[in-house]
């Protein structure tokens, strides 16, 4: 019996349209969850239906240990969507999320035999940008990234209490992230859609066009203004970005 998409443990459908032509699941930065996508479902409803991938160890998922690594991260979550029902699927990924859609992308097309009809990679570094600043940081370190990213709110980062419930999901991402890389000879077929901010701290507009030595698909790129987490800053935008490129593949 197929698995109901409300019911699973790695996805959240806030706002379901199942009349749509087209589902987009949508995955979550570093120290994220699938909340984060509310307002990106609540803005595509109910022309698309998103779905928003929620990591273990936070929010209603906090008591199971955190995944660390990418590539078992994309092993489970591969296996959590091959549960829906099969439809003209898209991906959108932030930051870690983009380098985690990506590497499940190259599972769709290898071990289901099935695409994303086109993936968005949103400010993150191209797969083989990474790799190259593996380093143990302390607790004060990893405040100062989040801090340098955005996107956390201020009083998270200078309330101890609050920081403890934010801290370890980031740390564990962060390590994660950092230990991943690919060459420039993994591609997917999938076009990929480059999205990223050209006052990005993390992430310098060569980094963001490598994305597209990475498919054989082609692609675009858009670029914005607002920092790490230009998402908030320009939703709009945003929002039309995605809906054209999936009214136009779809």
């Amino acid at each position: 019996m197929t698995a109901q998409p409300q019911r699973s443990r790695w996805l959240r459908n806030f706002h379901p349209a199942p009349n749509a032509r087209i589902r987009l699941v949508c995955f979550p930065h570093a120290g994220g969850s699938a909340s984060y996508y509310f307002p990106m479902s609540a803005a595509l409803a109910p022309e698309f239906n998103v779905y928003g991938v929620q990591y273990p160890g936070r929010q209603d998922r906090h008591s199971e240990p955190f995944v660390e690594t990418i590539d078992d991260l994309a092993d489970q979550v591969f296996t959590a969507l091959t549960a829906l029902p099969e439809q003209p699927t898209a991906f959108f990924g932030h930051s870690m999320g983009a380098v985690l859609a990506f590497e499940v992308t190259r599972r769709y097309e290898s071990l289901s035999g099935r695409r994303p009809v086109v993936v968005f990679a949103s400010g993150s570094r191209a797969p083989s940008r990474y790799g190259d600043e593996w380093e143990r940081k302390s607790d004060t370190d990893l405040i100062d990234v989040m801090r340098d990213l955005g996107g956390t709110d201020p009083r998270v980062l200078n309330d101890p209490d609050l920081l403890s419930t934010f801290l370890p999901a980031f740390r564990n991402d962060y390590r994660a992230l950092q230990a991943y890389h690919r060459g420039t000879d993994v591609a997917v077929h999938a076009p990929i859609v480059v999205m990223s901010a050209t006052d990005d701290p993390k992430t310098s507009e060569d980094d963001a066009r490598a994305w597209l030595q990475h498919t054989s698909g082609g692609g675009q790129v858009h670029l914005f203004t607002g920092g790490h987490f230009y998402l908030e800053k320009q939703p709009q935008k945003v929002i039309e970005v995605v809906t054209q490129t999936l009214r136009d593949v779809g």
